[in-house]
């Protein structure tokens, strides 16, 4: 059998165990210091990044106020469409001074048409109330007192102060309130007719008033609702 190399001088001795794993800790060192690289350079690059735009969390003050002022006008709108149906209200003329307030606000930018319409809807309103109440009233004869007296009866009626009429329903007491109203003012202005034709005669004025007011109060509503539609088609957020 050989001799040991230990034992033989002639024999070069073996490698010592520590010199094997040189290589490998050098590889391994090596694979570190690569994955340590990579992550700094990957941190360097996500700080390079630009930053990301912020979205709004809140919407802008003036077009929120801008928005809110253009239904609030809708709404004083829709009131004025109720005013021009029911008497001693404002109808119209609320519109058209909420269209101007909004185009005061927008620079009256496409408001062309709805300004237009809400003028010629408050110029026509004024025509229909005179020609539906002054000449239908004096159609049927009725005097200056007759006149008087439906628009004090309106009033008192619609506020529910005749003691009359303690019904609490504005319409009502509106319509009993003209008709009465026109009855006593015609009936103490005709004190040149008798008994009957006299009561006739009021009965017939109040009638004719009455008639009159809610065909032209119709008609005028007609007219501020056409307006109302044209500023929102025209004019729609």
């Amino acid at each position: 059998m050989p001799v040991l190399s230990a034992l033989d001088p002639t024999v070069s001795p073996l490698p010592p165990l520590s010199s094997g794993y040189h290589p490998v800790t050098h590889w391994v060192a090596s694979i570190v210091n690569g994955i340590g690289n990579a992550v700094v350079q990957l941190g360097h690059t996500i700080v390079s990044l630009p930053a990301q735009v912020q979205l709004p969390t809140t919407l802008d003050t003036a077009a929120a106020w801008h928005l809110a002022l253009y239904w609030l006008l809708v709404l004083v709108m829709a009131v004025g469409v109720v005013g021009a149906v029911v008497p001693a209200l404002p109808g119209i003329t609320l519109i058209v001074g909420a269209i101007v307030i909004w185009g005061l606000v927008a620079g009256f930018v496409g408001l062309k048409w709805a300004l237009g319409v809400a003028i010629a809807a408050l110029i026509l309103s004024v025509a229909i109330d005179y020609l539906a109440g002054v000449l239908g009233a004096q159609r049927v004869g009725a005097s200056r007192w007759g006149q008087i007296g439906a628009f004090v009866g309106m009033f008192l009626g619609l506020f529910g102060l005749l003691p009359l009429l303690p019904t609490g329903i504005p319409l009502l007491g509106l319509l009993v309130g003209t008709v009465l109203g026109a009855f006593i003012g015609e009936f103490l202005h005709r004190r040149e007719l008798k008994l009957l034709l006299r009561i006739k005669q009021s009965a017939k004025v109040g009638l004719a008033i009455v008639v009159g007011t809610l065909v032209g109060n119709i008609l005028q509503g007609i007219l501020a609702l056409i307006s109302l539609i044209v500023f929102l088609v025209t004019t729609w957020p």
